[in-house]
């Protein structure tokens, strides 16, 4: 399913008003996920916030959500959990992962602001002796660091790599990552998701073709691992298909083009673009506080919240957007998500 492409929603954490977990809400998001109709849930990334480590809820977060799944749907799911630190705790958040079923760790690198990309790979070719891994470029703004073609190269040479989280936000960082790929040979193993989203429709239709020993290599984009699509979560699945179909009818109209447009139009209003996305997360959850999903848009920093003017943009783009949006699916099924 990985490998075909499907939606996978970064999830967020649902918090109440004194910021303890809300196992209710949390729950009710990974329901509501599961019948929006995505292929996997990631938790433990960005989205989750990365803080939950530092209160101890990172094993509780990863066991409600897969918990949850298990018990609501029994069709499969790709279960991903975000691994970050250093070599020891990455390892030791990979063993939690695949304790509690998880199939896949998507590994952040933040923490290596100033290694060399030789001790970066080595860092993860540990950790994936312990799970396989889904590599991840994270765009600079939120934390992230360059990372060269060759490092990409060698990244994908690694055996336990399924797949790459493309988020640099950036397209000639983009086009590295292609570019490693298939210099690794390995465009038959690692499948690659957008994490550009400001890009979403854009990835999802380009067909890259690279060369290599005198032959064109062609590969696609066939899936995301977004936070964007951790909200409007229906109009995602939809979106999704309509791009896939596209690609296997080989015939993309202007229209499917333009929502490239809408779509980042619509995330520049979540993720605070305006503002260096300071409020992305409380951006998301917003949304979901307007749905019902959430109780409030609590973050675990308290310093965290939404922008001058960002509650505004999120109520134009829905608005200017609405084929886009899921609320009526939303609304009609909030009980059964909260029970």
């Amino acid at each position: 399913m990985l490998r075909n492409g499907t939606v996978i929603p970064a999830h967020p954490l649902a918090l109440t008003a004194d910021r303890k977990l809300d196992e209710r809400r949390q729950r009710a998001l990974t329901r509501y996920y599961i019948d929006s109709g995505v292929g996997g849930v990631a938790v433990g990334v960005h989205t989750t916030q990365f803080e939950i480590r530092d209160i101890g809820l990172y094993e509780p977060v990863l066991r409600l959500a897969a918990e949850t799944a298990s018990a609501w749907t029994d069709r499969p799911l790709a279960m991903i959990a975000g691994l970050v630190g250093r070599t020891e705790q990455a390892i030791r958040e990979a063993e939690t992962a695949r304790a509690l079923g998880y199939h896949a760790g998507l590994l952040s690198l933040a923490i290596f602001k100033t290694a060399d990309e030789a001790e970066i790979i080595a860092h993860c070719k540990a950790v994936a002796e312990v799970i396989p891994l889904v590599g991840f470029y994270l765009q600079p703004a939120v934390g992230g660091r360059q990372l060269s073609f060759e490092f990409w190269r060698d990244f994908a040479a690694i055996e336990n790599v399924i797949a790459i989280k493309i988020a640099p936000f950036n397209r000639y960082a983009t086009l590295d990552v292609v570019r490693g790929v298939v210099a690794a040979r390995a465009e038959d193993r690692v499948t690659l998701y957008t994490g550009n989203d400001d890009h979403i429709v854009g990835d999802l239709l380009t067909p890259f073709r690279i060369r290599r020993d005198g032959a064109e290599v062609e590969m696609r984009i066939v899936g995301g691992l977004l936070g964007h699509w951790s909200v409007w979560t229906g109009g995602a699945v939809r979106l999704h298909a309509r791009c896939r179909a596209a690609v296997e009818a080989g015939t993309i109209d202007p229209d499917l083009m333009a929502l490239d447009a809408a779509v980042t139009d619509m995330n520049s209003a979540v993720f605070d673009a305006a503002n260096g996305f300071k409020g992305v997360i409380a951006g998301c959850h917003e949304v979901l506080r307007r749905q019902g999903l959430m109780a409030g848009i609590w973050c675990l920093d308290p310093e965290e919240g939404l922008s001058p003017g960002q509650a505004e943009e999120l109520t134009r783009v829905a608005r200017d957007y609405p084929d886009l949006t899921d609320d009526a699916f939303v609304a009609d099924n909030l009980g059964r998500w909260l029970e």
